[in-house]
């Protein structure tokens, strides 16, 4: 057996350069890049390595936070509809855990990213090394454990053939639609700079070819059978209808049986608004069309999604006696869920099977003329919503970015804006919203468009989010200019962390901690609102940016960024609270025993809510 002769940490990136994805008959390189930060945990094991090997085949990014490396990796998979995904690096220590919410936020929406965190020394001379955390009950515990629940495949690569058995899983879970996610490989840094004699058909070209799996007849006919039965059937679509790339199936599907579609976060612009059956956002932040159609559903078809909370209203948003649900989900797990009838596979080709099978079939007709007055009266409520005012309100800066023209991705994760966007936004196409709302992790949308943009850089990409999350985590401004990925952040200043002062209002408290104010003589944070200059911050960053305080201001500032090369901010401060009605509960539990009346009515009506709660199954 001929052999090569590589370190560890070359064997990794040497392997990787080989590692392809396929579907349809076109291949694309499974890792595209490799973004990482190095410290004595990894720069002389993987860090050298990338720099003799990588070449063009593995271009190396400099990050500037360890989370933010990981969020952009998680929003190009998501843009490349999980063909392809980024391996992020660290050391040892806090730079391994600071990738600890990036692995949740990547596993938690299904999307692939490879970790390579830096590990203590596997022979444990050196002990207790740098940045170590002892554990009294194990010399194999680190900090590098914290990943294993928020990974879809963990290991702790103790000698270097343990690579020949550990990569190749590795890359069969990122490659795999129904098991992919977070795939974290912890690589001591003793072991990053030993060799080995790999051998070289370890570094062939592999290709992991993304099957389109059906469902059985037998699965398919029982469908149609429930389908033909329901008087009142309603679509849901999640962010599994962009990674089987259905839309044209989904929309084809939808016209020809009379089917409304209600879509989750992820699932916005698999149908375009103009569509007959396209009802906008459904469940807790839903429309008022879709979720007054969901209500009375007799049958719910999921397709794919994982019918989250906010998707279900925390299950009181289907309230027909005898409902029933039908699933296709690539993920068994999920197409079990609601004691449904699960088809498990592709969702197109699934949809394709399920519109052969019921050629013909149409929802009655009261039912589809009750369709179009539910899409004609919520077209009316948008207009009145969204209406031009004095001073700007969120809905009109979303309406007005809507409005953009040209090719554009507008990226949101956090806060108030998922909420009003969920439901206003109107698609034009299907890449135009890139919504992180699996974890809704603030700190997603710099990051997060600048992943997009590396999966589509001639596209215009907005980074669209709150002072609160500016905050967290702003450093990939900085990465974007040095990338020359150029992208628009549009920050909405309210003060603080307005969405959660509001439901914190909501369970009866009077405010608390949640608004960006200076301690007063009391010592309360209740004192005058912090100034914080936003434009100087990101000016300092390298960023050109722009103000708005008018409608006709931000027009025109959204105009004046888009000539730009480089990454821009434009600054929006808000006086004007948010006020887009919601159609449907949350369950945010309200405490059982207070002293403060507002939290007791509140606890009542709490109460109330969640008699209206039922378990399907």
């Amino acid at each position: 057996m001929k052999t090569r002769r590589l370190t560890a940490a070359g064997a990794v990136v040497e392997f990787l350069k080989h590692q392809y994805i396929a579907r349809d008959g076109r291949e694309h390189r499974l890792i595209r890049r490799v973004f990482g930060i190095f410290g004595h945990g990894n720069v002389a094991g993987l860090g050298l390595a990338l720099e003799e090997y990588a070449g063009r085949d593995l271009p190396f990014h400099q990050g500037k936070n360890e989370q933010a490396m990981v969020h952009t990796a998680t929003a190009f998979a998501k843009s490349v509809n999980r063909l392809g995904a980024f391996a992020c690096t660290t050391s040892v220590g806090p730079g391994a855990t600071n990738m600890v919410t990036g692995a949740a936020t990547a596993t938690v929406n299904r999307l692939p990213v490879l970790l390579l965190p830096g590990d203590y020394f596997a022979n444990r001379m050196p002990e207790p090394v740098l940045q170590r955390l002892e554990h009294p009950g194990s010399m194999d515990v680190s900090v590098n454990d914290c990943f294993r629940p928020v990974s879809r495949y963990w290991d702790r690569i103790q000698r270097p053939e343990q690579l020949l058995r550990a990569l190749p899983e590795a890359m069969r879970i990122l490659a795999d639609p129904a098991e992919t996610g977070a795939v974290t490989l912890c690589l001591p840094e003793d072991v990053q700079a030993e060799a080995y004699d790999f051998p070289v058909n370890f570094f062939a070209k592999k290709v992991y070819r993304v099957e389109r799996t059906r469902a059985s007849a037998e699965a398919i006919a029982e469908a149609v059978r429930l389908i033909k039965k329901a008087k009142r059937p309603f679509l849901i679509a999640g962010g599994g209808v962009h990674y089987s790339e259905a839309e044209k199936a989904l929309a084809s599907f939808a016209q020809a049986a009379g089917v409304p579609v209600g879509v989750t976060q992820a699932g916005v612009g698999s149908l375009l608004a103009e569509h007959e059956y396209c009802m906008g956002a459904v469940g807790t932040t839903g429309s008022g069309a879709a979720n007054r159609l969901a209500e009375k559903a007799d049958l719910v078809i999921a397709l794919g999604t994982r019918l989250t909370d906010f998707t279900t209203a925390s299950k009181t948003q289907f309230k027909d006696p005898g409902v029933r649900f039908l699933t296709v989900n690539v993920n068994s797990m999920d197409a079990h869920k609601h004691g449904a009838l699960p088809l498990v596979g592709d969702a197109r080709a699934i949809l394709k099977d399920l519109a052969k099978a019921l050629r013909g079939w149409k929802s009655p007709l009261g039912y589809r003329k009750k369709i179009a007055r539910e899409k004609s009266l919520w077209e009316k409520s948008l207009a009145v919503i969204t209406r031009k005012s004095r001073d700007l309100s969120q809905a009109r800066v979303i309406r007005i970015l809507n409005d953009i023209p040209g090719r554009f991705t507008v990226v949101h994760a956090a806060g108030g804006i998922p909420g009003d966007i969920h439901k206003l936004w109107q698609p034009n196409g299907s890449m135009d919203y890139h919504s992180e709302y699996g974890y809704s992790c603030m700190g997603y949308e710099i990051a997060g468009a600048l992943g997009v943009k590396f999966a589509h850089p001639d596209r215009e990409v907005y980074a669209f989010l709150g002072d609160g999350s500016y905050l967290m985590l702003n450093h990939e401004l900085v990465t974007s200019l040095q990338e020359k990925r150029k992208i628009t952040v549009l920050l909405l200043d309210n003060h603080g962390y307005q969405c959660i002062h509001n439901l914190q209002k909501s369970c009866g408290s009077g405010g608390f901690g949640n608004e960006f104010r200076k301690r007063n003589g009391g010592g309360t944070l209740d004192g005058d609102v912090l100034s914080i200059d936003f434009r100087k911050n990101a000016e300092s960053l390298g960023a050109k940016t722009f103000e708005a305080r008018s409608e006709d201001a931000l027009r025109t500032a959204l105009a004046d960024a888009k000539k730009e090369k480089g990454s821009c901010l434009v600054y929006v401060p808000l006086a004007v609270p948010s006020a887009v009605p919601g159609f449907s509960w949350w369950d945010v539990p309200v405490p059982a025993a207070s002293r403060l009346k507002k939290v007791k009515s509140a606890r009542k009506k709490y109460e109330s809510a969640i008699r209206k709660q039922r378990l399907y199954y």
